[in-house]
């Protein structure tokens, strides 16, 4: 048997590190190029998809999309996946209805009452994954029944308007800044994306994040509660669930209980185009954004071009597919 030096063996790690960060930033600059050339495509096609206000609608899309993505990151990471974010997206906002309007209490409890929602739906999926040994797909699947369920049976199936909270819109449509008319929802998203570059570069969740989606058994062998931390991962995604939910509601003025169902296949396709490995232990957030907006100008941009909406789902579906190819392709090359 061959007997490595502790000084070769250093140096082979650290190139594997090297590689690893020239791969992830390549992989981030064929997403960024994608995303340019589909601006430069659509602006040529239309004027009218850079006008203030199409950008404006890319980016408010964007906002929902991409929250939902952010925490999808983190799952992804771990080898795992949520199909349950949109329906729980949509069981946040009927909450946050509920408590608002119907109980009539003030709206930061309904804003905590919405991300509560998503936490501790995220939470449950972390539950059932790690103590009752329930595939994440499985696990996920069925909370997403459940929360479909529970919002149209919480809702008698019937929007919730907050028409009577004026201040409640104001969440997502208001401006921050004086005199610049860019909507909050926008500056949250971008805030929130710092926040999950933030957890996920520089904590602790972060780091045993990326251990549990490369090797799982050796993370547990190092004594590590990979349990914990999976419950943690998820409910931490469960919360910006569910203030994608709030944000949601805030930008319709309702809460509407039959929304959401499809918005996690575009929020795992914006994760996936944005370079993070559908086998866990890659992904970056800054690629999730550029994944986000990938998604937001391709279906806006089909929208502009007056193509039907049958056809915008074949494009969206055919993107997801080649997303799945792409991740296939560079673990293979990464072998």
């Amino acid at each position: 048997m061959e007997i490595v030096k502790p000084e070769n063996l250093k140096t082979k790690n650290l190139k594997l590190e090297n590689m690893k960060f020239v791969n992830s930033s390549l992989q981030q600059f064929l997403a960024f190029g994608s995303l340019v050339i589909l601006i430069i495509f659509f602006s040529i096609a239309s004027p009218n998809f850079m006008q203030w206000s199409n950008v404006i609608g890319i980016l408010l899309s964007t906002a929902v999309i991409g929250i939902l993505a952010l925490g999808a990151t983190f799952v992804i990471i771990t080898g795992g996946i949520d199909l349950s974010v949109g329906t729980v997206m949509t069981l946040s906002s009927v909450l946050t209805g509920l408590i608002v309007v119907t109980a009539d209490l003030p709206i930061i409890v309904g804003i905590i009452g919405g991300i509560a929602t998503g936490a501790i739906c995220g939470m449950l999926c972390g539950v059932a994954i790690t103590k009752l040994q329930i595939p994440p797909f499985i696990a996920t699947l069925a909370m997403m029944m459940i929360a479909k369920g529970l919002a149209l049976v919480l809702s008698d199936a019937a929007p919730i308007y907050f028409t009577d909270h004026p201040s409640f819109s104001k969440i997502a449509m208001g401006n921050i800044i004086p005199g610049i008319e860019i909507p909050n929802a926008i500056f949250i998203f971008f805030l929130l994306g710092i926040l999950a570059a933030i957890i996920l570069s520089k904590t602790i969740l972060g780091r045993f994040n990326f251990a549990i989606g490369s090797n799982e058994e050796a993370t547990k062998l190092s004594g590590i509660n990979v349990d914990r931390w999976k419950i943690g991962i998820y409910s931490l995604a469960g919360a910006f669930t569910g203030i994608a939910g709030v944000i949601m509601a805030s930008r319709l003025n309702s809460a509407q209980p039959a929304l959401g169902q499809g918005y996690e296949l575009e929020a795992i396709a914006a994760v996936v185009i944005g370079g993070t490995s559908l086998s866990g232990g890659k992904g970056t957030i800054v690629g999730t954004i550029i994944g986000a907006l990938i998604m937001s100008v391709l279906t806006n941009g089909l929208r502009v071009l007056s193509i039907p909406q049958e056809w915008q789902t074949v494009v969206v579906g055919i993107v997801i597919i080649f997303a799945v190819f792409m991740d296939i392709w560079r673990r293979k090359k990464s072998k």
